[in-house]
């Protein structure tokens, strides 16, 4: 079980890193000038293998992660309420995941609307996802 916690907290690292630096291309891809062709198409292309990149580190970090909860019977029974509010958690990041690949389509239609302001604040959300995920697995808050 340890070998299989170990890989789970380092694909979800990883996973994370991804997601932390991704909306930050946004940032960078809302302040590029208008003319300035070959910068958009070089971060739409970062932008691009990054999300593949961290798709492809999100499928072990949860197929670990369903594997510790169904295989190991962590987090559940009576009293493990902070599981079902990781669960949350997880739900939210894969959200987020998903809403960062809808992003970028919109950058890549030159559809984007929002200012590198609005998406400095939006590159916040992982970390408060996994500030909470760390916080409900280590301090478990409503366990019985």
């Amino acid at each position: 079980m340890l070998w299989v916690k170990s890989f789970h907290i380092v694909f979800v690292a990883s996973w994370f890193a991804g997601l932390f630096y991704l909306p930050r291309i946004f940032v960078n891809l809302a302040m590029v000038p208008v003319g300035s062709v070959a910068e958009r198409e070089r971060l739409l292309l970062m932008a691009k293998k990054l999300l593949r990149f961290t798709t492809i580190l999100a499928v072990p970090a949860l197929a670990l992660g369903l594997w510790l909860w169904l295989g190991y019977g962590i987090g559940r029974g009576p009293g493990n309420g902070w599981m079902h509010a990781k669960l949350v958690v997880v739900v939210l990041a894969i959200g987020y995941h998903h809403s960062c690949a809808r992003i970028l389509a919109r950058f890549e239609a030159h559809r984007n609307t929002r200012s590198h302001v609005w998406w400095r604040w939006y590159n916040e959300v992982p970390v408060l996802l996994l500030v909470a995920a760390v916080v409900l697995v280590v301090v478990k808050p409503w366990q019985g």
